[in-house]
């Protein structure tokens, strides 16, 4: 697969040079993504939204924008739905396309429809708050929502007299289901649930019941580690429970409602949910684990008929797409590995079609249809790329110094020859239970084509710990913070190295949250392999981490598998900032200042204790307004253009000194 898309590539860069030339950053943070999809039960129509970033410089701040399409077989895209107002949760029912936006008039965010055939949009619910995800019944007589209630509205009096005290951990409210009746008039939604956080609804189907996932509170480890699925009836009266432990993923129900796929963990310490389990409810709801030997992860499921169920794995760096019978609980390809990047799955029952979003090397996430083994491309939202020099890129394994195999993703310069060696920025994910594929890697954080166009080499590495290659792989990093699983990362330098293909003294580490606690490590700990270094949203102390973190219960159950107090020492020891004093890599720190999962204390932390041992370059930027992660187009472009400048600055240019801080931002206005 990898010689015959090397030839495919190769074809096209002959077939225009002249078109050919480098992606800009600013291309990079605003590329479009088809974001979602869904499709109808009987006809060859297709609804997808297309996410469109803001453009820096030119738009003011804001979020992206994003607009509804529609597509009837393989015919070109029409535009249904374009402007300022944000759509989310499309569905197709009947001849009509439901979706949640927040349009002039709002106050919440509300449900809207609009004909299958194009005009206005109308709107369908509104609610007291605004509407978080919705349901609909198969004969359309039922709405089910997630909602919060009413805000108080003594609250806000109370706030502008200055009374703004705020409970730590303990003011949340429940976001709730509602049920609505669209046949009776004047009716108005009733609540279902109550004193439990509720993440998902939808209808079992020929039953007047509701799925939903609930947990104890609506705080975020909760939301990771305790929650489950149950159903309930039109009143509210629990009917029945799935059993499950750990986290949990998707839920679907078979077009005749007797079985309940669930995508969910192995057990409470796995730190990923990426098992397939059904439940039959003719069996008073018994469990069966349908891949109990698949060496990847799960990743999507959809129901095509009562007893056909399909699902989507990633394994390794590739992904695939396949069909599972109930009654022999076999599954056969439809989508082999290599092909592309599968994000997610859309059927309609009694439909064989199978729509998947996916993207590639070359193109960020599009809207396929899945024929004959083969992907047929329905969008193409940057038609510009054409024009966009590719490098080259491909997967690699080598052994860790123990002898464990594993798994990385190399991108050649653009103008790589062989036997020259390269400068390195090694890209390090977070997690640890996530994993990079063989796709689209282009981010604000990781921009490859500009950075391939610029002379550096790249590496993507799965380290121990990642997911894409079951549960006892993705357990190997616990209890070992900054261990086996960071060693892995300069193995994985020392491959490329060893291969002829990358400069040794000029390898540059980088990452967001674990990935930023790597970098951290990269600049402190390992100082002597990386000359320079970028943490985002990192971890620099372990102790006090445990203590500000909103995802404590996870940590423990996942990846620490202990508590500081048991282990004072061993914890701080596996801090970047206690190996400070000995840090000689120049380190850029970055982080959202409203991040919750790792605070912007962890990057406070490690900048002064650098600061003030004085060995090292190092400079602390700050991003008002985003969280654990920019989102933000600007924030985004900012960022990028810091990464790429650190890393110049000290692996091509030489420097010894922090470069100048501000940028030329005014001069692009």
């Amino acid at each position: 697969m990898l010689r015959k898309a090397s030839v495919i590539l190769l074809a096209g860069l002959l077939a225009l040079p002249s078109l050919a030339r480098e992606m800009s950053l600013i291309e990079t943070v605003t590329t479009k993504q088809v974001n979602s999809v869904a499709i109808a039960a009987d006809s060859d129509l297709a609804a997808f939204t297309r996410v469109t970033p803001r453009t820096p410089y030119v738009d003011d701040d804001g979020g992206a924008r994003v607009e509804l399409f529609v597509v009837r077989g393989e015919a070109e895209p029409v535009p249904f739905i374009a402007g300022e107002h944000g759509i989310s949760q499309v569905q197709i029912h009947g001849d009509a396309i439901y979706f949640l936006s927040k349009r002039d008039g709002d106050k919440h965010t509300s449900l809207y429809k609009i004909s299958t055939q194009g005009g206005e949009a109308q709107r369908v619910l509104s609610h007291e708050n605004s509407i978080s995800s919705y349901a609909l019944s198969a004969d359309g007589q039922y709405i089910a929502f997630r909602a919060r209630a009413k805000a108080d509205e003594n609250a806000k009096k109370l706030r502008t007299k200055g009374f703004k005290a705020e409970v730590y951990e303990e003011e949340f409210e429940f976001t709730h289901a509602w049920l609505f009746n669209t046949t009776v008039e004047g009716a108005k939604p009733v609540q279902v649930t109550t004193a439990e956080q509720v993440y998902s609804v939808a209808f079992r189907p020929a039953a007047e019941q509701l799925l939903v996932r609930t947990a104890p509170t609506a705080l975020v480890d909760d939301n990771y580690m305790s929650s489950n699925y149950k159903l309930i009836d039109f009143a509210g009266n629990e009917v029945s429970q799935f059993e499950s432990i750990g986290k949990l993923g998707a839920a679907e129900f078979s077009p005749d409602g007797r079985y309940l796929a669930v995508i969910g963990a192995a057990d409470y310490n796995d730190p990923s949910d990426g098992r397939l389990y059904v439940y039959d409810t003719e069996q008073n709801n018994a469990r069966t684990e349908v891949l109990p030997n698949y060496m990847g992860h799960v990743q999507d499921i959809a129901w095509r008929r009562n007893d056909e169920l399909i699902w989507l794995g990633h394994r390794g760096t590739e992904t695939e797409v396949q069909a599972l019978t109930m009654q022999w609980l076999e599954s056969r390809s439809l989508l082999e590995l290599g092909q592309a990047i599968v994000v997610d799955i859309e059927t309609a029952p009694g439909r064989n079609d199978v729509f998947v979003r996916a993207h590639t090397a070359e193109h960020p996430t599009e809207l396929f249809r899945v024929q004959n083994q083969q992907l047929i491309r329905l969008t193409d939202s940057n038609p510009w790329l054409a024009e966009i020099t590719m490098p080259r890129q491909e997967t690699v394994t080598y052994l860790a110094r123990d002898g464990l195999e594993l798994e990385g993703i190399v991108v050649y310069p653009t103008d790589y020859q062989e036997g020259q060696q390269y400068p390195l920025i090694m890209v390090v994910h977070g997690g640890p239970e996530a994993h990079y594929s063989n796709g689209w890697l282009d981010r604000y954080a990781s921009p490859v084509k500009y950075a391939a166009n610029n002379g550096y080499m790249l590496f993507f590495p799965n380290y121990r710990g990642s997911t894409g290659r079951g549960v006892e792989f993705s357990k190997l990093g616990q209890n070992d913070y900054a261990g086996k699983e960071f060693d892995d990362l300069v193995d994985g330098k020392d491959y490329l190295v060893e291969q002829g293909l990358v400069d040794p003294t000029k390898v540059g580490i980088t990452g967001g949250s674990y990935g930023g606690y790597a970098s951290a490590w990269g600049a402190t700990a390992l100082t002597e392999h990386f000359a320079a270094s970028v943490m985002f949203v990192g971890i620099s102390d372990n102790i006090s981490k445990f203590g500000t973190t909103d995802i404590a219960k996870e940590m423990h159950a996942v990846h620490a598998r202990s508590y500081p107090w048991e282990k004072w020492q061993w914890y701080l020891e596996r801090s970047p900032i206690y190996h400070a004093e000995q840090a000689r890599t120049p380190i850029l720190i970055m982080h959202g200042k409203e991040d919750t999962r790792v605070h912007p204390s962890q990057s406070m932390e490690l900048y002064r204790y650098l600061k003030t041992h004085g060995n090292v370059p190092v400079r602390l930027v700050l991003y008002p307004g985003e969280g654990h992660g920019n989102r933000r187009a600007a924030a985004q472009l900012d960022y990028s253009m810091r990464l790429m400048r650190w890393m110049t600055h000290f692996l091509v240019e030489g420097g010894t000194e922090a470069p100048a801080h501000n940028l030329p931002h005014a001069d692009k206005l």
